[in-house]
């Protein structure tokens, strides 16, 4: 049995990212490569994460590529077409970028789960009030949701502070995903809107973004089973 859980593979090199998916695939629904790892490997980095999975004999992990893309639709066409040989399971584009980049995303990806994100879990709602966005977080989250629906998203990233809101206002199909996840006792670091992986749950997440939770324990594949092993009850 495998946890809803995303594990944030930012890792500092490619070997370090192999060897991160390997031990936690066994345990884990999915493997999330960011913009920085992205970057900086391209390709090679979802194809070590992919493989490591395999060797691990966890061929069920998704991938998911979280690069937030933000642009005019046909920019960020162009950048989800460039992807599609990978075949990520998720991709990320900021909600903010409108419904029309959205759905041009959407079009040229049709086989992956166009992913937007509403408000980053690093911002508070005094930061949305000194950018010009009409908050506060919450409300700002949920209309952001509604709009990337309506244009062909198939998941919505939020905090679980805005978790239950989100799922209320959108389809059940809708894959709820949230980043801001801590377990009980662990630091927040750049994080503002946070919570446990249980209290997530049970306002509605399908899947819970960890990484340094994870990746930062002396054995990250001890650490995703430990928290496999608590999230049953949680559901």
């Amino acid at each position: 049995m495998t946890a809803p859980i995303a594990v944030a593979l930012d890792a500092p090199d490619l070997p370090t990212l192999s060897r991160w998916a390997f031990e936690t695939s066994p345990f884990v629904s999915t493997l999330k490569v960011g913009l920085e790892v992205f970057c900086r490997d391209g390709a090679a980095a979802v194809q070590a994460a992919r493989d490591a999975a395999m060797r691990a004999g966890a061929d069920h992990a998704r991938i998911f590529l979280d690069l937030k893309l933000h642009d005019i639709p046909a920019t960020v066409a162009g950048a989800a077409s460039a992807v599609r040989d990978l075949h990520p399971d998720y991709l990320t584009v900021h909600a903010a970028g409108g419904p029309e980049m959205i759905a041009a995303a959407a079009r040229a990806l049709p086989d992956t789960r166009i992913t937007a994100v509403t408000i980053l879990t690093s911002l508070d709602d005094s930061v949305l009030e000194s950018i010009g966005m009409r908050g506060p977080s919450l409300d700002a989250a949920v209309r952001l949701a509604v709009l990337a629906v309506e244009a062909g998203a198939r998941a919505i990233v939020c905090s679980p502070l805005e978790v239950a809101a989100i799922r209320a206002a959108v389809s059940d199909d809708i894959t709820l995903i949230t980043p801001g996840v801590r377990p009980a006792g662990a630091g927040v670091q750049d994080q503002k809107r946070v919570a446990t992986p249980e209290s997530a749950l049970a306002a509605g997440a399908d899947l819970l973004v960890i990484g340094r939770p994870i990746t930062g324990a002396a054995s990250p594949g001890e650490a995703a089973r430990e928290l496999r092993d608590a999230l049953p009850a949680a559901r």
